[in-house]
């Protein structure tokens, strides 16, 4: 995979998951109690042997690099290739600010054009999956395409996936067109929004984009393009996941507790890998009752938690029943805290004898660092 660098686009709409990007992009969202939602993405690059990794943000970026640091636990500080972050550059002369990335990836084109790879790999974060990102580049490579994207059939999913790209795709994989899932269709073929070119083609798409005017989004450039170049398939078949708003976020959390999900996501394809923390195993005590969980290291548990997610440094005092809920790091439950279908974000406390509930199609949402 000499030949293949990666880019991972930040630039996904955060207006239906507000509640817990104010201070983070939707890619250092806390998952599954000790991960980050770029985990996924970026581990699947480096489990295909991709060496150059540039992460294009839309400029929040503090808790981006803190938990990516210099890459090293991914294997991706080298002192050829390696791990880029690359922020908005900003001119203040200009009189219109352009709010799409199409401005970003021009302010960077000198990176992707030094570059030694030949293909590029586009992806999002907020994909949760497993892909073999290998094999998709060699059906790239085999069918003599200008772009490859990569989808997934869905079937009764049609609620799950709202807003997602769908491909409309003939017999022989060629995608004819582009669409949006509203929700209407219940099968259908969904874009995982992850596109393989040269990069001379994307470095053309770019610059060609900027001269016309006539997108400012490179999602939104390369669908223009397309009319004009062959556009393939390749279909992933295993778990995916769009976290694209607090409902999908919930529900990709909850799915985690299943067993069979677990294992594929995290283990099928190569391994996870995240920032390493030093912190101690988890802490149970004799009042604590603890039923098909996951519960991250240095939390501390003295109540009753049940299908949930628990997240690093949390503690839920004696008393307390947790349910159906998501606690991200350092959250802390007092005594005799009733919580159900509840998101509770970093540094969060629960006052003792609160009852919290939401239900599974909306759960109650607590900001950052909050006490109730």
């Amino acid at each position: 995979m000499k030949d293949l660098m990666g880019i991972i686009n930040l630039s996904e709409s955060e207006e239906a998951i507000k509640e817990i990007t104010y201070n983070r992009p939707i890619a250092t969202i806390p998952i599954a109690g000790r991960y980050r939602i770029i985990d996924f993405t970026l581990s699947n690059m480096v489990n295909a042997g991709i060496r150059n990794v540039a992460i294009f943000t839309r400029g929040k970026s503090r808790s981006l690099m803190d938990h990516l640091g210099t890459g090293k636990d991914w294997d991706l500080d080298r002192k050829r290739d390696g791990l880029f972050v690359l922020n908005p550059v900003i001119n203040y002369d200009d009189i219109i600010f352009n709010k799409g990335d199409i401005e970003n990836f021009n302010s960077h084109v000198d990176y992707i054009k030094h570059s030694k790879q030949e293909y590029v790999l586009l992806s999002r974060s907020y994909m949760i999956c497993n892909v073999d990102y290998a094999k998709a580049f060699k059906h790239h490579k085999d069918s003599k395409a200008d772009i490859t994207i990569i989808y997934k059939q869905m079937e009764n999913s049609h609620q799950k996936f709202l807003n997602c790209d769908t491909l409309n795709i003939d017999e022989e994989g060629k995608v004819l067109s582009i669409g949006r899932n509203t929700g209407i269709n219940k099968t259908y073929n969904m874009s995982m929004e992850m596109y393989i070119m040269k990069k001379e083609l994307l470095l053309e798409i770019i610059q060609n984009s900027i001269s016309a005017g006539d997108s400012e989004y490179l999602k939104q450039a390369v669908f223009l393009n397309m009319k004009n170049l062959k556009v393939n398939s390749y279909p992933f078949t295993g778990y995916v996941s769009c976290v694209n708003s607090i409902q999908n976020y919930y529900k990709a959390n909850m799915e985690l507790l299943n067993v069979e999900i677990s294992r594929e996501l995290f283990q099928k394809n190569g391994l996870i890998y995240t920032k390493i923390n030093n912190e101690p195993p988890a802490k149970y005590t004799d009042s604590s009752n603890v039923v098909n969980s996951l519960i991250a290291n240095g939390s501390i548990i003295e109540g009753t938690v049940k299908n949930s997610i628990i997240g690093r440094g949390v503690k839920i005092k004696k008393g307390s029943v947790v349910k159906d809920s998501i606690i991200m790091r350092k959250g802390i439950v007092e005594e005799n805290v009733q919580l159900t279908n509840v998101i509770l974000d970093k540094y969060v406390r629960i006052t003792k004898d609160k009852t919290l509930f939401g239900d599974k199609k909306n759960p109650f949402v607590a900001k950052k660092s909050i006490v109730l």
